[in-house]
C-alpha cells in the first residue's frame, strides 16, 4: 500500500498566481496572508511595462541601418556569400541580388574584380567604410553572453543571394538602388 506523495504546490506556504505575462517576462504575485483586522480582498496588481525595440527610432532609417537589417535577415536564411571566393562565385553565376564591398580593402585587385563583376552583370553594389563592421554584420564574429560581438573578423566582400523575407529594410535598399542609378 503506497501513500500518495504531497505535491510541491501543497508544500509552498505562499501559493503563487501568474498575474501578467509578456514575451519577455512572467510576473508572479504571492498571496500574502491577510490579518484579521483588514478585510480588504482586493488583489495586489503589479505594473506591466512593454518595451518596444523600435520605440526610440521614429525617424527615417539610414541606408547603413537598412543594410545591417538586410544582412541579418539574409544570414538567418542562409543567403549570404562571405569572402572574396564565395562572393566572386555567386557574382559570376548571377545568383547575387546585391553586393557589399569593403572600401578599406588593401588589395586593389580584389576591389577591381568585385566592381567589374557587379558592373558586368548589373548587380547593385554598396561600399562600406569599415571591414570589421561588415564582418560583424555578416556574422563573422563570436557573441558573448550579453550579445556583444567579440573576435570580429575583417571581411572584404559580402553578397546577398537570398533576401530572406519581406522587410522594410529591403524596400529602403531597393529604393536607394533605383534612385542611385
Amino acid at each position: 500500500m503506497t501513500t500518495p506523495q504531497p505535491s510541491i504546490a501543497s508544500l509552498d506556504p505562499l501559493p503563487r498566481q501568474p498575474i501578467a505575462s509578456s514575451r519577455h517576462c512572467l510576473l508572479f504575485l504571492a498571496n500574502s496572508p491577510q490579518s484579521d483586522v483588514e478585510e480588504n480582498n482586493a488583489p495586489e496588481v503589479a505594473e506591466e511595462v512593454e518595451v518596444s525595440a523600435d520605440a526610440g527610432s521614429k525617424g527615417q532609417m539610414s541606408v547603413l541601418d537598412a543594410l545591417k537589417g538586410v544582412l541579418k535577415l539574409s544570414l538567418m536564411h542562409d543567403g549570404l556569400a562571405r569572402g572574396l571566393r564565395e562572393a566572386s562565385k555567386a557574382l559570376d553565376r548571377r545568383q547575387a541580388h546585391m553586393c557589399v564591398l569593403n572600401e578599406a580593402c588593401e588589395e586593389e585587385a580584389y576591389k577591381k574584380l568585385v566592381i567589374a563583376l557587379c558592373s558586368e552583370h548589373k548587380i547593385p553594389l554598396i561600399k562600406v567604410p569599415d571591414g570589421k563592421q561588415l564582418g560583424e554584420w555578416a556574422g563573422l564574429c563570436v557573441l558573448d553572453r550579453e550579445g556583444n560581438a567579440r573576435k570580429v573578423v575583417n571581411c572584404s566582400c559580402v553578397v546577398v543571394k537570398d533576401w530572406g523575407e519581406e522587410s522594410q529594410e529591403r524596400s529602403i535598399l531597393l529604393n536607394y538602388f533605383q534612385t542611385e542609378q
